[in-house]
C-alpha cells in the first residue's frame, strides 16, 4: 500500500567518510553551538570551534597534503606538520581540514541533541582564519514531528464488506468466455454484438486531428469504451461501406483540445466479425484447468470473495490513515522531503505506465501537462504521505511496537529463499545492514498499522 511504501527511515545524516577513530572520538571541549529551529521545518546550528580544538583535524589534513604532494626528503604522508605548514601554508592545511571539522562537530551535535535530520546540511563558513576561532553555520531539514496526536476514538472507520453472489460469479464466467471468443468473418451488416474493423479519419473544422487517422481500427460495438454514438453509427455497415458522421466528444475527455468539440469522422468498414463465445460447460472448465463447471463456479466464488475482502481491507486502511492524519497536527514538512516523496510517486507512476505499455512522455502528452506541472500536482499528496509515515513512526514509538531480531532474521531468510543461489550480488544486498534496516522498518510499519486497525476499524 502506498502509505507504507513511503515510510521514512528517520536517521540523522551521518557520513564519517575518511575520518579516523582518533578524530571522531576526540574530546571536544570548549565548543559553542547555538540551535535555532526555523519555521520552514529546518534547523540552523551556529558553531564556534576554538583553534586548539582543530589540531587533530589539521594533523590529518597535513598527512593528506603530504600524500598528494610529497615533500622533498619525506615519504608520501610522512612529512611533519611544521614542514607541510612551511611549504604549503597553514591556510592550505586549514582548508583541507575544514570538511573533517565541520562533519565531525555537526554529527556530534546532531546526535547529542537528538535531532532527526534528513539529507546533507547546507554549510556556510562564517570565519576561517588560522590561529583564531572557526565559525560556521549548518542548515538541515528536520523530519517533521507530530505536535498533536489524533484521538483514536474519534477516528473509527467501518470496513465495508461485500458478499459475492451467484450473479457476480456468472459475470466472471462471461468475462472468461469473452476472453476465449472466436472472431468469425461474416458477409452481412454489423449488429451491436459484432466487431467492426475500420479505416478512420477524424477532422475538426475540416482539419485532420493529430493522431486521429488510423487503419484496421477494431471497434467492439457492445463495449462502452468508445466515443458515445460511435457504435450506433457503425452498426449496419458491411465490409466496403463508407460513411461520414459527426459526434461530440465528451466534455471531460482527457484530450482537452477535443473535449466538448464536434468531430467529423470519415470511416470505411474493412470487415465485420461475429463474436462466438464458447458454451459454459465442463469442456470450457477443463480448458482452464478445472474438471467441471460446478467446481469452476465454486473456485471463482472463493477467489472473488478473497479479492473483495482484500479491497475492503485496503479501503478501510486508507480511510483510517486519512482520518488520523487529518485529526493530527504536524510541524512543517521541509521541501527536501516533499521533493523526495514526489520523486517516489513519479517512479511509481512510471512503473505503472510501463505495465500498461505506455511511457511517461506519452502520458504527459495525453494529459497535456509538463513534468514540472505534474510535480506540482503531486506535492500535496506527497506531503500527506510524509505525514502518514511520520505518524506511523510516532505511534510505533509511543506504543513500543518493534521487530525482534528473530522476526527480522525469519523475514530475511524468507526473502533469500526466493533469490536463486547463482545471484550472489542480490543475495549479498538482501543480507546487507542497510537492507535489513529497510525491511525492519517495513515490518514495524505493518505491525503498527495492524495495531491501529485493531483499535479503529470495526
Amino acid at each position: 500500500m502506498y502509505y507504507i511504501k513511503s515510510a521514512i527511515i528517520c536517521k540523522p545524516f551521518i557520513n564519517f567518510g575518511a575520518l579516523t577513530d582518533s578524530v571522531i572520538f576526540s574530546i571536544l571541549r570548549v565548543i559553542m553551538h547555538k540551535i535555532n529551529r526555523l519555521p520552514s521545518g529546518e534547523v540552523e546550528i551556529k558553531f564556534e570551534i576554538p583553534w586548539e580544538e582543530t589540531l587533530a583535524y589539521r594533523e590529518e589534513a597535513a598527512k593528506d597534503i603530504s600524500k598528494a604532494k610529497p615533500l622533498p626528503g619525506f615519504r608520501p604522508g610522512f612529512a611533519t606538520y611544521e614542514d607541510v605548514k612551511r611549504i604549503h601554508g597553514e591556510m592550505a592545511i586549514l582548508e583541507t581540514a575544514l570538511e573533517r571539522i565541520v562533519r565531525a562537530h555537526y554529527v556530534k551535535t546532531v546526535l547529542a541533541e537528538k535531532l532527526e535530520t534528513v539529507g546533507s546540511p547546507a554549510i556556510n563558513i562564517d570565519k576561517l582564519v588560522p590561529g583564531e576561532t572557526i565559525a560556521f553555520t549548518t542548515t538541515s531539514a528536520l523530519i517533521p514531528e507530530v505536535t498533536k496526536m489524533p484521538d483514536f476514538e474519534k477516528c473509527v472507520v467501518e470496513e465495508k464488506k461485500k458478499e459475492v453472489n451467484d450473479a457476480n460469479v456468472e459475470e466472471a464466467i462471461d468475462e472468461m468466455r469473452r476472453m476465449r471468443r472466436v472472431e468469425e468473418k461474416v458477409d452481412r451488416p454489423a449488429t451491436m454484438e459484432d466487431l467492426v474493423v475500420i479505416d478512420m479519419e477524424m477532422l475538426k473544422e475540416n482539419v485532420p486531428v493529430e493522431g486521429g487517422t488510423g487503419r484496421d481500427y477494431r471497434v467492439y460495438l457492445a463495449e462502452p469504451n468508445y466515443i458515445p454514438g460511435m457504435a450506433e453509427q457503425l452498426s449496419g455497415m458491411k465490409a466496403g461501406d463508407k460513411k461520414t458522421f459527426t459526434l461530440p466528444f465528451p466534455k471531460e475527455h482527457f484530450q482537452k483540445n477535443l473535449a466538448g468539440q464536434d468531430i467529423n469522422f470519415k470511416v470505411q468498414a474493412t470487415g465485420v466479425y461475429e463474436l462466438k463465445l464458447p458454451p459454459a460447460d465442463d469442456a470450457f472448465a477443463k480448458g482452464v484447468g478445472i474438471e467441471t463447471m460446478t467446481e469452476l463456479r465454486a473456485k471463482l466464488k472463493e477467489n472473488l470473495q478473497a479479492e473483495h475482502d482484500n479491497r475492503s481491507k485496503e479501503a478501510a486502511e486508507i480511510e483510517l490513515l486519512e482520518k488520523l492524519v487529518d485529526s493530527a497536527s504536524f510541524s512543517q514538512v521541509p521541501d527536501i522531503l516533499v521533493k523526495e516523496e514526489v520523486g517516489r510517486m513519479l517512479h511509481e507512476l512510471e512503473h505503472g505506465l510501463e505495465d500498461q505499455g505506455m511511457d511517461m512522455a506519452t502520458y504527459l502528452q495525453q494529459i497535456k501537462k509538463t513534468m514540472d506541472e505534474l510535480r506540482i500536482d503531486f506535492s500535496q499528496q506527497a506531503i500527506r504521505r510524509v505525514k502518514t509515515a511520520v505518524l506511523i513512526k510516532e505511534v510505533a514509538k509511543r506504543e513500543n511496537i518493534d521487530v525482534s531480531e528473530e522476526e527480522l532474521d525469519a523475514e530475511i531468510d524468507r526473502i533469500l529463499a526466493g533469490v536463486p543461489a547463482d545471484q550472489a550480488e542480490t543475495r549479498q544486498h538482501v543480507s546487507s545492514p542497510d537492507y535489513r534496516d529497510y525491511v525492519k522498518i517495513q515490518m514495524r510499519n505493518r505491525k503498527t498499522l495492524e495495531w491501529l486497525k485493531k483499535k479503529c476499524v470495526k
